[in-house]
């Protein structure tokens, strides 16, 4: 960890940036800071740091590189879940890191963002991993997840709908909405219920899928032809 990271108490959302790149550090501090309902609490220059300073921090979002040294973001993420279970991890990558980022997915990552997002866009991820929400660049998700399934699609197809079989009609309904990445305000407008009943819905189907979030349920949506 950096020197002079010491957390101050008063902000909602505490978040440990993992980049080996000061100047990405840095503008991802500037963004996230300016927002006074978060709070970056530490910064990382490689997967090992970001394991320690999310334990040691506390955090609520850790944002994770991918190519960093000593540890890279996709062999840190297993150590995160397991030092600091509470915190919900989005990776930062580029279009050149494709199989990475499905695999960050499949490993339990809230989401990922390109390094060129927009700094309102960062907020609302950062927001929307706090609150529990997966949050998928939609700048990429598509592309990404279309471009990476298609070299296996049958087999994890298959496999997808004979996991959703025991899904009722109307938990269907509200995975097929997980796979369009909407929030869970969202989707009950979409369906005409409330936020509490398709939040109720999400953890019936993250128990009956057997999947840690709702990441990994939206991805086997999209695998099923949901």
């Amino acid at each position: 960890m950096l020197p002079g990271q010491e957390g101050r108490s008063g902000r909602n959302v505490r978040v440990v940036v993992a980049d080996d790149e000061p100047l990405i550090r840095m503008g991802i501090r500037m963004i996230l800071n300016s927002d006074p309902e978060i709070e970056v609490v530490a910064e990382a220059t490689n997967g090992r740091e970001a394991v320690d300073a999310a334990r040691a921090h506390a955090a609520d979002v850790v944002l994770l590189d991918i190519q960093m040294p000593v540890l890279d973001g996709l062999s840190a993420l297993p150590e995160l879940r397991r030092a600091a279970p509470a915190a919900r991890v989005l990776v930062l990558t580029t279009f050149g890191e494709r199989e990475n980022v499905l695999r960050a997915l499949e490993h339990g990552s809230a989401g990922f963002l390109l390094k060129d997002t927009a700094p309102a866009e960062l907020i609302g991820a950062v927001r929307a991993a706090a609150a529990g929400d997966a949050y998928l660049s939609p700048g990429a998700t598509r592309h990404v997840v279309e471009q990476l399934a298609s070299g296996r699609e049958t087999a994890r197809a298959e496999q997808a709908r004979g996991r959703l079989a025991g899904l009722s009609e109307k938990e269907r309904e509200v995975l097929a909405l997980l796979g369009e990445g909407l929030s869970n305000a969202d989707a009950g407008r979409r369906l005409h219920m409330s936020e509490a009943t398709v939040k109720t819905y999400v953890s019936r189907i993250l128990a009956k899928l057997n999947c840690d979030n709702r990441v990994q349920a939206a991805l086997l949506a999209r695998d099923a032809g949901l």
